[in-house]
C-alpha cells in the first residue's frame, strides 16, 4: 500500500511540476507581446480587422523607426539572424491619403524596394491564390533582393518583403530579413508564416 501511495505521491508532483512550468511558460510568452509596442501593434491589427499570434521560438525585438522606415512591431529568433518587422495600414487610416486605399500594398512594398534595395535589382512576383487564402487577403506581391549596408537594416545582407492588402480592411507589410539566404532562411519564415492574417 505504502509503494502505490509513493508512486502516487511521484506521479502527482510530475504533473504538478509540468503544470507550473506550462503556466511559466505562458507568462513569459504574455510578457513578452505586452510591451508598449506590441499593445500599439495590437490596436492597428484591430482597425485593420487582422490577428496576430507570437509564433514559437521567436520573442520581440525592436525594428528600425525612422522618417524613411516606419515599421509597428518586429520578432526575432533567439541566436539567430533572422528577423520580421511588420507595418500595418488600417483602411480607415490610408483612405485619409490615398484616392485608391485597396492598392497602397502596391506603393508601400515598391517604396521599401527603393529604400532597402543594395543594388536596384529584386525579383518580385504577386502572390497566387493558394497564398493570399492563407492570409484571408485579396491582393498581394513578394519582393527577394540585396540590402544596402546600412545601420538602417541592422547591417543584414538580403531581404524578402511580403506586402498582402484585404479590401476596406488594410494592408500589411512584413519584411524579412538574414545574412544567409539558403535553406534556414526559408524554414524560418516558415515557422513564422502564420503569425498575422486578415480575420475572415
Amino acid at each position: 500500500m505504502k509503494t502505490m501511495s509513493g508512486k502516487l505521491n511521484k506521479l502527482l508532483a510530475v504533473v504538478c511540476l509540468l503544470l507550473f512550468t506550462a503556466i511559466a511558460q505562458a507568462q513569459v510568452k504574455y510578457a513578452q507581446f505586452n510591451s508598449r509596442q506590441a499593445r500599439i501593434f495590437n490596436q492597428l491589427l484591430a482597425d485593420a480587422n487582422a490577428a496576430f499570434t507570437l509564433p514559437e521560438g521567436f520573442k520581440e525585438s525592436a525594428p528600425v523607426d525612422n522618417e524613411e522606415m516606419n515599421f509597428d512591431y518586429g520578432i526575432t529568433m533567439p541566436g539567430q539572424e533572422f528577423e520580421i518587422w511588420f507595418a500595418v495600414k488600417p483602411y480607415k487610416q490610408i483612405s485619409k491619403y490615398y484616392n485608391n486605399p485597396d492598392s497602397v500594398y502596391e506603393t508601400l512594398g515598391k517604396t521599401q524596394v527603393s529604400i532597402l534595395s543594395g543594388d536596384n535589382s529584386y525579383f518580385m512576383r504577386n502572390l497566387d491564390d493558394r497564398i493570399l487564402n492563407q492570409y484571408n487577403a485579396d491582393a498581394g506581391k513578394s519582393y527577394l533582393l540585396n540590402l544596402n549596408d546600412s545601420p538602417l537594416t541592422k547591417h543584414y545582407k538580403y531581404a524578402l518583403i511580403i506586402t498582402f492588402q484585404k479590401d476596406h480592411n488594410g494592408t500589411i507589410l512584413a519584411v524579412c530579413l538574414t545574412n544567409d539566404k539558403g535553406p534556414d532562411f526559408f524554414k524560418y519564415i516558415d515557422k513564422a508564416r502564420n503569425c498575422i492574417r486578415f480575420k475572415q
